[in-house]
């Protein structure tokens, strides 16, 4: 039976169909949703672990052991498992062992942008990337078999686009797999010097033989057209490169992307008058083709920066204009990005911009506290950072500038990688203020369960890390949980705590507006003691604007979390309707 998938949920499908049994990985966008639809599959272990890191080593483990297993992450996920990633292309797998990254060309829901074929190369591990979503089943599939044929942990590198576009996928029974027979092997496992000096000649005879079978590998397509121009590119690139140029030119689709083959490359060259490399983000085709003597065409027409086009691609190329837009009489007004309506982490900000603290921010929901006009972060990095950048700042400026620092940070944020930068104050005698946005879910990447929920990615009830306890536990003996949306005692809170001469954590603990179990009524309106303050508009709530001469609120947006009302100092706000 065909249906159409989402590219995510076909890896998902490939999965299973190649008899996986174990799957953990940590949410992140593009790749999410793979895991959550792995766990749809009873016959698939599927978890949520603390981070990238941990997941790849869980999938190691379980490989180890005889199964095959996946690890699921987005491309700064990729930064976090790279340890064990590097160590385990040296020792090889047992049940074949398959890594999904997800790339974001134009940083859609990123930090950065990021090439994670980069990886690939500089870990010496076999690289897969489909084009659609019939690929991404398939290419899962041939992985498992290419890992064990190979020894070879496996990398399918995906984007956004083809993570999140559908295309038919003809679905299959699952394939039996049988665990392998696990057997201690010191020499192949241990990776102590001695050990890993043998196992790195391992590596580069599998990229060798990796080499010559990329040579005629049935992921490497050649398809003549034109002989006036080639086109070499991988997939979603290829994708546009079709859609744009058609049969005025011919292909070489390369779906194994690391190690790349010579001889096919130098064949498709040598066809062809011009050679055109279109590939998003970096020029790593480019330089291996110019590293053969092949001159070819790259980043001097085609840039470095974000997602391609069709249209990009044929002006490119072909030197044809792009398409007439339609005009439209009206302009169209932005939106940019912002909390939801009744986010919990709006009275945080709200009181950080009040005491004009200087915030050392996160990866989060939270991150959108730095837009207008909460205008809160100061700063943002990676995951955790907000907790050990924010004792460098200390360090550097002193007491003085830590009685107005704090660092926000959320609760499965936390749990990922903020818990060794608290030790770090902790051990290291640092007074700084840490502020957990406790919203009882992953918010971001789209309501998953964590540590800190009581629930598993299944939904099973499980043991619920205490945050307070913990936090006790690394020796912080001020721990206080406060309602942000309760101002004045949290602005009370914030005082006394940033004020402390030691280490102390705020857990400003309410749960996301957009939870089934929230269950707030009516909407708020503004009534005739309105004195025009603007004072409600600092809160940056989506509901409430300003045409001029009015406030307002938008019935259509409000969800009559109240918020507001604690802000207005004339009592000017409102509930209605509440049940």
């Amino acid at each position: 039976m065909k249906r159409l998938m989402l590219g995510n949920e076909a890896i998902a499908r490939g999965a299973y169909e190649a008899g996986v049994s174990v799957v953990s990985s940590y949410p992140g966008t593009p790749s999410t949703e793979i895991t959550e639809y792995a766990a749809k599959y009873n016959e698939i272990y599927t978890e949520w672990a603390p981070n990238e890191k941990v997941a790849a080593e869980v999938a190691i483990g379980a490989s180890i052991a005889g199964a095959r297993s996946m690890s699921c992450m987005k491309h700064v996920g990729m930064n976090v498992m790279a340890d064990p990633l590097f160590t385990v292309s040296y020792t090889g797998v047992n049940g074949g062992l398959v890594f999904c990254v997800a790339d974001d060309p134009g940083m859609h829901s990123s930090q950065n942008e990021q090439d994670s074929r980069h990886y690939a190369k500089a870990s010496k591990t076999m690289m897969l990337e489909p084009s659609d979503s019939a690929e991404c089943k398939y290419f899962v599939k041939k992985a498992y078999e290419l890992s064990e044929k190979f020894d070879t942990p496996v990398i399918i590198r995906l984007s956004t686009r083809v993570s999140h576009s559908q295309s038919l996928v003809e679905e299959e029974e699952r394939e039996n797999y049988l665990l392998k027979d696990y057997t201690k092997n010191i020499p192949k496992y241990v990776m102590m010097p001695g050990m890993a000096r043998k196992r790195h000649v391992v590596v580069e005879d599998r990229i060798r033989a990796l080499t010559a079978f990329a040579e005629d590998c049935e992921f490497n397509k050649i398809e003549m057209n034109s002989s006036k121009i080639g086109i070499i590119a991988s997939g979603i690139s290829y994708m546009y490169a079709k859609e744009a140029l058609g049969d005025k030119s011919s292909y070489l689709k390369l779906g194994m992307v690391y190690p790349l083959p010579e001889k096919l490359i130098l064949d498709f060259a040598s066809k062809v008058e011009k050679v055109y490399v279109i590939e998003e983000l970096d020029p790593i085709f480019e330089q291996h083709c110019r590293a053969l003597g092949i001159d070819v065409i790259g980043k001097e027409v085609f840039s470095l920066l974000g997602e391609y086009t069709s249209e990009m691609i044929k002006k490119s190329v072909l030197g044809e204009a792009a398409s007439q837009k339609i005009e439209l009489d009206e302009e169209i007004p932005v939106r940019p990005p912002v909390m939801c309506a009744g986010c919990p982490h709006r009275g945080t900000f709200y009181v950080l911009k009040k005491l004009n603290l200087t915030v050392s921010g996160d990866i989060g929901c939270y991150t959108l506290g730095a837009a207008a006009p909460l205008s809160s972060l100061d700063t943002t990095i990676c995951m955790g950072a907000s907790v050990s950048a924010a004792l460098g700042m200390a360090k550097a400026r002193g007491r003085d500038f830590n009685k107005k620092l704090v660092s926000v940070i959320g609760d499965s944020t936390f749990i990922h990688s903020g818990i060794t930068g608290l030790i770090d104050i902790v051990y290291n005698k640092g007074s700084n203020t840490v502020i957990i946005l406790d919203n009882s879910i992953t918010g971001m990447t789209g309501h998953q369960e964590n540590p800190t929920t009581g629930y598993t990615i299944k939904g099973e009830p499980t043991k619920q890390v205490n945050l307070i306890t913990l936090c006790k536990s690394i020796g912080v003996d001020r721990v206080v949980i406060a309602d942000p949306f309760n101002l004045k005692e949290f602005e009370r809170v914030v005082k006394e705590e940033t004020e402390a001469d030691e280490p102390s954590v705020i857990i400003a603990q309410r749960p996301c507006a957009l939870l089934k179990s929230v269950k707030y009524t009516g909407n708020c309106v503004i009534n005739d003691k309105c004195k025009k303050c603007k004072v409600c508009m600092k809160l940056g709530c989506p509901a409430i604007s300003w045409n001029g001469e009015n406030i307002k609120i938008d019935a259509t947006q409000c969800n009559g979390c109240g918020l507001c009302i604690n802000v207005c100092p004339f009592g000017a706000i409102e509930k209605v309707g509440e049940k």
